[in-house]
């Protein structure tokens, strides 16, 4: 493990200091097998080292963001190479045969490095020279040419130590080029001073092989040999040289037989989209040496493949490279050009694994005894905060050491994001790039459209390069099919942006307005109809509005769209910066104060939302909070006023329920039909039927009108109105397109079936699961739950008690009294058609339930069914004589008593 100088120099102490490495198997799987294919190809007696037709399939890709350990991956595979005691254990053992030998050269393209292209033809040589130990005629007699003629008056052996690369072979390679051209010149008969001129001995080969001549005939197989000689030397014809290469490592005895294996890292630093002067003369290199594997590590894939870029590069094209070509290129949703996927040869680095974050973090600094240095409970903080990013791993090791010189670091020492990762970040974007990363971070997911409108350009050109990047992920399934590595944009949200283009507070305001207005328009766009995509841009919408107190706008309108399919998926935006450590401490959920109208909305849809799976004593308690702030409009005001009022009622706060529902019926807001809906409700659960009844007749569609009928028709055992009521209902929530009305006008169909067929019950059932999949309705779901007990109803055994027991413990973590009573009731009929003994407790229970509260007349209605007298009648007031509604009830228990010996 190489040792790390910046932590070794960091501490007074001996602390070990180590270029940790985890576990990079699929890596190393994906490398091993392109090694053993390419072996297998080369190999092949029909493989030819001068054919400049076939497709390559000599280079592997790994692309991956900027810290992410792609140069790590790359030295890495580089020493496995080499040597094997050096490679991971983990690894395991190679498949392919020892011979030929691999020869891995590794060349750093960093700016920082300054490799050119010179350098890099010559670091091939040079590893060549090194392992070769003779001159390569061919093409040492070319680089001698190019070389006294762009380096007159330099010796090569100067500037090889100037460059840094005398330590391969430095000293070697002079010798062999100038025994490959002395050489060449004693084949050809030439005299000794002219045989010193490299330019003297090509023009003489190049005529000997024109003419075909004898003396010629050792290179006479290097069909390009001639052309190349005879071209004036430049950087252009240089790119050529490596041809010739390759046709002499082609032709090396089987003892000194080798397969290079050429590691480019930093390939991001070879140019841009732009300009791919270099980028050229390297993929030149690349397919002009089909023998030798190149393994290239950068930041983006590269997209030789593509044929729009022919012109630009010499070969292009799927059929030039396959394994750089995407299986398919579908549309992406929203994109006004296809975004192709990497292909077989193209590997994205992923981030580090938990556990890979952990083993990083021990191995990174040590004690003198070789335990970790940094603490277990900083250690998860740490890999918590990384989400995997090798560089912020790294970087929080630094700072440990950076706060241990004058303190004992804690963990809060680390929740912090790193400014360094921004610089790295953004490095090797263009400008525009940058304007268009810095917007789409203010979003959870993108399109083009929607990065392009954020960042107040009018073209898309930068949105497109920037979504190539890995830094960016796709997944082209969802509904913006982008969005930014999750620590890539936390940090450029909140960390201290000191680069020259930084953006000021007011420009990621206005970045921010531009997002939000741009959400809008996209629903605006749509239409009604587009479920998903409305609670896409009202959870990103919410956060924008919230985080950075803009004005409402399109959300009031969407918040309406929301509430009136009575669907209720979650809605909560993650926390913002401000309330993040308040989640820490452990401060309740919605204790944040709320400040602006964009804190109320999203806490009042969050409540509204998430009522379908906590108590309702927290929905209503959430709610009063955002009334009593007094933030929102009086249309939205009314919308937590009625779901408050619908939260008092399923508690049995029937007082507290009928105010809020008087408040919002007497308005003329969206919602004043539901409210009067609610007071019909209300009048039914007190047992008022006849003014239930009056009231549900204006209701109209708005007020759910069949479905509150159907209400009061079970209740009185008029179970044919009861299932026409419900049908019509269902009917009426699928002309209008409202999902969740649906699933609830079918559940209680299904409810009413299972009272008067079971047979029947069961299909009714199933629809009503079909309606819900998808939904989250909790009140709508019990209902199903609670008819299925009814159609099983009169079974032995202890099967139903067993599954009401369940169902009674769900019902009572959610606060919704009126389901607990109707569960009750469902026993009741259960042990009415048995006549057993559990039918006495069971009438009693439900009279505990009830006296005093809403439901009284359950208690009622649980006599009837048993035929029994009812000493102490509720108060309700039936729509018809109490002694019909009474056999009514009883019917339905004796015709299910007569059913059990033929059906059960």
């Amino acid at each position: 493990m190489a040792r790390d100088l910046r932590a070794l120099f960091g501490s007074n102490e001996q602390v070990g200091a180590g270029e940790a490495f985890t576990n990079r198997q699929a890596q190393w799987n994906a490398v091993a097998s392109a090694l053993t294919e390419h072996l297998a190809r080369i190999t092949d007696p029909a493989f030819d080292v001068q054919d400049l037709e076939a497709p390559r399939h000599n280079v592997i890709v790994f692309h991956g963001v900027g810290g992410i350990g792609k140069s790590t991956l790359s030295r890495k595979l580089e020493a496995a190479l080499t040597d094997t005691a050096r490679r991971p254990a983990q690894w395991g053992e190679p498949a392919w045969p020892d011979s030929p030998r691999l020869l891995p050269v590794r060349v750093d393209l960093a700016r920082s490095a300054g490799t050119d292209f010179e350098q890099l033809v010559l670091t091939l040589r040079l590893a060549l020279a090194r392992h070769v130990g003779r001159g390569l005629p061919a093409f040492d007699i070319a680089l001698r040419r190019y070389w006294d003629t762009v380096h007159p008056g330099e010796p090569l052996e100067e500037y090889l130590r100037r460059r840094g690369l005398a330590a391969m072979a430095g000293e070697a390679l002079p010798g062999q080029i100038k025994g490959a051209v002395g050489e060449a010149a004693q084949q050809l008969a030439l005299p000794g001073v002219v045989g010193s001129a490299a330019g003297q001995v090509a023009a003489a080969l190049v005529s000997a092989l024109r003419q075909r001549h004898e003396k010629a005939r050792a290179l006479a197989g290097c069909a390009r040999l001639a052309d190349l000689l005879e071209a004036e030397p430049d950087l252009e014809v240089l790119s050529y040289y490596p041809h010739l290469l390759a046709w002499e490592i082609a032709r090396l005895p089987a003892k000194k037989s080798v397969v290079p294996v050429v590691l480019l890292d930093g390939f991001e630093d070879v140019g841009d989209r732009t300009h791919r002067d270099l980028e050229r003369l390297l993929q030149r290199v690349v397919w002009l040496m089909p023998g030798a594997l190149f393994i290239v590590t950068g930041r983006s894939r590269l997209q030789w493949a593509d044929p729009a870029l022919s012109g630009q590069l010499d070969y292009t094209g799927p059929a030039a490279w396959p394994g750089l070509a995407p299986a398919s290129t579908p549309l992406v949703p929203g994109a006004r050009t296809p975004a192709p996927a990497a292909g077989p040869r193209q590997l994205l680095i992923g981030d580090f694994s938990a556990d890979d974050c952990e083993d990083y973090l021990a191995h990174r600094l040590t004690t003198p005894d070789d335990q970790p240095l940094i603490p277990a409970d900083i250690r998860a903080v740490i890999a918590r905060r990384s989400h995997g990013l090798p560089l912020h791993l790294d970087l929080s090791a630094l700072r440990f050491l950076e706060i241990r010189r004058t303190r004992t670091p804690v963990p809060e020492d680390f929740e912090a994001d790193f400014a360094a990762l921004i610089a790295r970040t953004l490095q090797d974007l263009t400008g525009d790039e940058r304007h268009v990363l810095r917007a789409a971070a203010l979003l959870d997911a993108f399109d083009i459209p929607l990065a392009t409108a954020a960042a107040g350009m009018n073209h898309d050109a930068p949105a497109l390069r920037l979504v190539e990047r890995p830094l960016v992920h796709e997944d082209p399934a969802a509904l913006w099919p982008y969005h930014l590595h999750a620590l890539v944009r936390s940090t450029l949200r909140s960390a201290d942006d000191r680069t020259d283009d930084r953006w000021s507070e007011q420009d990621w305001q206005r970045a921010a307005d531009r997002a939000h207005t741009a959400l809008g328009s996209q629903w605006t766009a749509a239409g009604t109809g587009d479920r998903a995509l409305l609670v896409g841009c009202l959870r990103q919408g919410l956060r924008l509005a919230r985080d950075h107190r803009l004005d409402l706008g399109w959300l009031a309108d969407a918040a309406w769209d929301y509430v009136s399919d009575s669907i209720w998926e979650p809605l909560d935006p993650p926390a913002s910066a401000s309330t993040a450590g308040q989640a820490s401490t452990g401060r309740p959920r919605g204790a944040a104060p709320l400040a602006t109208p964009a804190d109320a909305l999203v806490e009042t849809l969050s409540t509204i939302a998430a009522r379908q799976r906590e108590h309702r004593t927290h929905t209503a308690d959430r709610l009063t909070r955002v009334i009593d702030s007094r933030l929102l409009p009086e249309d939205l005001t009314d919308m937590a006023l009625y779901y408050r009022a619908k939260a008092h009622r399923d508690l049995g706060r029937g007082t507290a329920s009928r105010q809020g529902m008087q408040q919002v019926a007497a308005g003329t807001t969206r919602l004043a039909p539901a409210a009067r809906r609610g007071l019909v409700h209300l009048a039914r659960t007190s047992g008022d039927f006849p003014t239930a009844h009056e009231a549900a007749q204006t209701l109209g569609w708005a007020g759910r009108q069949h479905r509150v009928l159907g209400d009061l028709a079970w209740v009185h055992a008029q179970m044919d109105q009861a299932t026409t009521y419900y049908e019509a209902a269902r009917t009426d929530a699928e002309e209008h397109g409202v999902a969740g009305e649906r699933a609830t006008s079918q559940a209680q169909l299904a409810f009413v079936r299972a009272l008067t067929d079971p047979e029947t019950a069961d299909d009714d059932l199933d629809l009503a699961a079909q309606l819900l999949a998808g939904l989250d309705l909790r009140a709508t779901t019990l209902t199903t739950r609670i008819a299925a007990l009814l159609r099983d109803a009169g079974t032995g055994g202890d099967a139903i008690p067993e599954r009401a027991n369940i169902l009674d413990a769900e019902i009572r973590a959610s606060g919704v009294r009126a389901a607990r009573t109707t569960l009750v009731l469902a026993l009741c009929f259960h042990h009415a058609v048995l006549d057993d003994n559990a039918l006495d407790a069971a009438i009693r229970g439900l009279d505990q339930l009830t006296r005093g509260h809403d439901y009284a007349y359950y208690t009622d209605i649980a006599h009837f069914m048993a035929g029994r007298p009812l000493q102490f009648p509720s108060a309700a007031r039936w729509l018809d004589d109490p002694e019909a509604v009474r056999n009514r009830w009883r019917t339905l228990v004796t015709n299910r008593q007569d059913r059990l010996p033929s059906t059960r």
